[in-house]
């Protein structure tokens, strides 16, 4: 009977599908075989160096990356600093990583997308290594207008399924989720209470709240 195991080659962290030997040959059955993990620093300079790129580069191909993404990334995978630094110097140079465009590409995203605020931008941003004048610059592209404007988006978004709770639940819960995506206080209180009057609710709740 002929071996329907394919050889699974050595690689660093990575699954294959291979056919399974059980119920013959077109069964469609597979498993899962899990590559043997390999210390990179055991492989030569020059297949240790492949193999970062290759790490690297899967990760570009999914999304733009920070360099101390990438960085840290080839560290938790074992990679020395000489092989990393080498390689995302080289990345650098080739305009494959630039922190500058990917912190202004993820305030757009995000907050497009997730309606984050400026200090939330900025905190993820750091979180990923982006220096800080480099995050805050990036921000500014979100300027209070457009902040306000998204905050109203999401308020209205959000009081569509807060057709049944008493006034004083919504407002608590509208709070929250505002101050969960960033948005400072004295900024969510006014959206809030000028969405509750759009959408019907005479609310005085929020009447006496200063803001800022």
């Amino acid at each position: 009977m002929l071996d329907q195991r394919w050889p699974v080659p050595v690689e660093i962290g990575v699954e294959r599908e291979v056919p399974s030997s059980e119920g013959g040959i077109g069964n469609g059955s597979v498993v899962v075989a899990r590559a043997p993990k390999v210390d990179p620093m055991e492989l030569p300079p020059e297949e240790r160096a492949k193999k970062a790129k290759e790490i690297c580069f899967d990760l570009l191909a999914a999304r733009p990356r920070a360099v101390e993404e990438l960085r840290q990334t080839l560290q938790r995978k074992g990679f020395d600093s000489e092989t990393a630094e080498t390689l995302l110097g080289k990345l650098d140079r080739a305009g494959l990583v630039n922190d500058a465009e990917f912190a202004e590409a993820w305030v757009r995203d995000r907050h497009a997308n997730q309606g984050l605020s400026r200090t939330a931008l900025v905190a993820e941003l750091r979180r990923k290594g982006v220096d800080d004048e480099i995050a805050a610059q990036a921000a500014e592209e979100v300027d209070r207008e457009a902040e306000e404007q998204r905050a109203r988006e999401l308020v209205r978004k959000r009081l569509r399924s807060l057709g049944n709770v008493d006034e004083q639940t919504a407002i608590r819960r509208l709070l929250g989720f505002l101050a969960r995506k960033g948005y400072p206080q004295g900024l969510a209180y006014t959206v809030i209470r000028d969405e509750l009057s759009e959408f019907g609710a005479e609310s005085s709740m929020l009447d006496d709240v200063m803001v800022d």
